[in-house]
């Protein structure tokens, strides 16, 4: 079994300096909609959809409000995963790091 990504530091000082995102991503990539989860909230989320056991490699660290999650894999990169059917061969990638990501959130000015 591999081990889990851990969480990038990026990611980290994200949370530390905006707190958790909730909203929508700009233009029409994908994922359009993302809920962010606090620091606490990763690891006890990744055990309860098992996504070690069903996709082994990837951290889940949001969801999209649709039935799947955003997670990353071992070099940082965000993929989709769906919660039905979630298996590593359906991860779609969606950013090559949450920097990349977070420069698509839609921000009140």
């Amino acid at each position: 079994m591999s081990m889990a990504p851990s969480i990038p530091s990026e990611y980290k000082a994200y949370l530390a300096a905006h707190g958790a995102f909730e909203g929508f991503t700009i233009g029409d990539m994908r994922p359009g909609y993302v809920a962010l989860w606090s620091m606490d909230e990763v690891p006890s989320n990744n055990a309860d959809i098992e996504i070690q056991d069903y996709a082994p490699g990837f951290l889940a660290f949001a969801g999209d409000g649709g039935g799947e999650v955003l997670a990353f894999d071992a070099a940082g990169a965000i993929f989709l995963l769906p919660l039905i059917g979630m298996e590593p061969q359906y991860a779609v990638k969606v950013a090559n790091s949450f920097a990349e990501l977070e420069a698509r959130f839609e921000r009140a000015i």
